[in-house]
């Protein structure tokens, strides 16, 4: 669906993509990350042609974003961060003006913007001002806007951006259902969106990719061993003791909890050495209360990718 291929962007103070190139494919929901400055509005710009870029190649849908603009467009439904609307029409009337504009057949219009305000949750305020809306409903309009042309892929630029918790919930949900009929890249700050909906993460610092995979696999990269922890009914130094014998194992912390149970933190070679931690356990008599590998966050994944590193955007 899309195709990057050797794309860099320069400004005349600064280098802000260089020399980039990924792919997505059809039905994927991809997260673009990165921290400010790094790059990715430019690409997302460039992507959607709405900025030229100075060297290499866009494809969507096999079309060239430099050659073929019209083409690519009519493929592409992108929602930026700061939806621009007009706020004195009305939903119905705003995206009427829109279908026209996107090329939408007169004859399929009118079926074509009741799906998407049906989709969008919008069914309600179609008679409403758009500037009377709340931020949430906007967000919608702004959404169902990308959609009304039936595009092959959708762009989502910071799409909660500014919303309340329940709509946040809402727009997520909506994404998801959305994520049935199109490709999705999905550019976002709160990481916790890419856990909940994305399928694969791409993550640009210092204007290149430095990584694009799952998030499983991204955290069993950086993360080469577990922390296992584990809490006890034994005694402090025999249980460190014990355990440091047990090969590819490392207690790093150890602490007498206040009900008496001891916690310990183990640096293991792989999260399938609990078993041998169970065993332990049991031959030595101990109580056991927990046993459990701790999880990695994105949000620590991506920190550790790009430490040190950043700008503006």
């Amino acid at each position: 669906m899309i195709k990057v291929s050797g794309v860099t962007k320069k400004y005349p103070a600064r280098l802000a993509v260089d020399d980039i190139s990924f792919e997505v494919n059809r039905g994927e929901i991809v997260g673009f990350l990165g921290p400010n400055g790094a790059g990715k509005t430019t690409t997302m710009r460039m992507l959607t042609g709405y900025l030229p870029m100075n060297s290499g190649s866009i494809e969507v849908a096999g079309f060239d974003v430099a050659r073929q603009p019209q083409e690519v467009r009519h493929r592409i439904g992108y929602l930026p961060e700061s939806c621009p609307l007009y706020p004195e029409m009305r939903v119905d009337e705003y995206l009427r003006f829109r279908a026209e504009l996107k090329g939408v057949k007169a004859s399929a219009r009118k079926a074509k913007i009741n799906e998407v305000k049906e989709q969008c949750g919008l069914t309600e305020v179609g008679k409403r001002i758009i500037g009377q809306l709340s931020k949430g409903y906007r967000q919608r309009v702004g959404l169902a806007d990308s959609l009304v042309h039936d595009p092959d892929l959708l762009v989502l630029d910071e799409p909660t951006v500014g919303l309340d918790p329940f709509q946040i919930r809402q727009v997520r949900e909506l994404i998801t259902q959305l994520a049935e009929r199109h490709t999705i890249l999905l550019s976002t700050h709160i990481l916790q969106e890419v856990e909940a909906i994305c399928e694969r993460i791409l993550i640009i610092n210092e204007g290149k990719i430095v990584a694009s995979d799952t998030e499983e696999n991204l955290h069993r990269k950086l993360h080469a061993c577990s922390i296992i922890e584990m809490e006890i009914l034994a005694e402090k130094a025999a249980a460190v003791e014990q355990v440091g014998r047990l090969g590819g194992m490392d207690v790093r912390n150890a602490s007498e909890l206040a009900d008496g149970w001891l916690w310990l933190e183990i640096e293991a070679d792989s999260a399938s050495m609990r078993v041998e931690l169970f065993n332990l356990a049991v031959a030595e008599g101990w109580a056991l209360r927990e046993l459990s590998e701790q999880q990695h966050s994105l949000e620590e994944t991506f920190v550790q990718i790009t430490r040190n590193k950043g700008g503006d955007s």
